[in-house]
């Protein structure tokens, strides 16, 4: 079945939680596309001479909401904890408008690079969805290439809980390979999943340095959920139109680069069956390219990534 989710105040919200009451509930291989503000609740575009600040937005329904704007959530019919959401994405339709910031506030990143003071850059981008390309005020142009920063459910806390830092359920993944065409696998530890996506990307590099993207609304987004009980999944894990990602999230750079490794290797465990754990290993060294997903949310992202075509078996 098709369903449809426009953002409203009774369809958005901007934190994470196993309470907040689903917008809509489907079954497993249902289609839902989403309509989604940009992740600072704008309902026009940001445009030049009026800041960021001072455009309309949408006012959430909870004030305690201050993080990036959501639509959802979507609750699954049978997800149990234990299971894992796997979501395809089909289509991607980015608005015609977007923004970046950089420095002028505290932030780690800021901080240590030394924009931490003075005045806060910002760019404003014309979207060219026909050419794929993105426009600012200075005439810089970048390719585009969108995909949602925002895709998750709650984890089993109780609670709210903000929408900044990515956990094992999803969330603030910040990842540039979750394009359309790429199906995202998710753990679940509430019933009913509750998913939520938000916080649209025009266009970003891994790291996401400067702690922003090209933030803009998103037109159109379509997704196909169903559920795993085939899989054990510690983190997140993706399949792109060639390659098999694990994600590994962690406040240490380092700790989360060990926990995409070993996704990693319990992903070439369920694909090469044959081939020993230590001896995975050894082959990761050779054919997995270890990325930095984010570095912008305090609890840090790293993606390991292994191209459907770098090892082969004897059969």
């Amino acid at each position: 079945m098709q369903w449809h989710l426009e953002p409203t105040r009774e369809t958005t919200h901007g934190a994470f939680g196993r309470d907040i009451p689903p917008a809509l509930t489907v079954d497993p291989g249902d289609t839902v596309t989403f309509r989604t503000l940009d992740a600072a609740w704008c309902l026009e575009p940001v445009i030049l001479g009026r800041p960021k600040d001072q455009t309309p937005k949408l006012t959430p329904r909870n004030p305690d909401w201050t993080g990036h704007c959501l639509t959802g959530p979507v609750a699954i019919r049978g997800a149990k904890p234990g299971m894992v959401l796997e979501v395809q994405i089909n289509e991607i339709l980015i608005g015609s408008w977007g923004w970046c910031s950089a420095g002028g506030w505290p932030h780690n990143n800021h901080k240590r690079l030394g924009f931490d003071t003075g005045e806060e850059v910002f760019h404003l981008y014309s979207l060219d969805r026909a050419n794929m390309t993105g426009t600012n005020q200075h005439g810089h142009t970048v390719k585009l290439r969108p995909f949602l920063g925002v895709m998750g459910m709650p984890d089993a806390q109780l609670g709210e809980h903000s929408t900044g830092p990515p956990r094992r359920t999803g969330g603030n993944l910040d990842c540039k390979e979750l394009v359309a065409g790429t199906t995202l696998y998710l753990p679940i530890e509430v019933d009913g999943g509750i998913f939520s996506l938000g916080d649209g990307h025009a266009v970003q590099g891994d790291g996401e340095v400067c702690v922003t993207a090209i933030e803009c609304p998103m037109e159109r987004v379509s997704v196909t959920f169903n559920l795993r009980d085939d899989l054990d999944l510690k983190m997140p894990m993706a399949k792109t139109k060639d390659s098999w990602l694990t994600l590994g999230l962690h406040e240490d750079l380092q700790e989360a680069t060990y926990l995409a490794i070993e996704g990693m290797l319990d992903l070439m465990g369920r694909e090469y069956p044959a081939i020993p754990r230590r001896d995975a290993y050894a082959l990761a060294s050779l054919a997995v390219d270890m990325r930095i997903t984010q570095i912008a949310n305090g609890v840090q992202g790293v993606h390991a990534v292994l191209p459907f075509a770098a090892i082969s078996t004897r059969s």
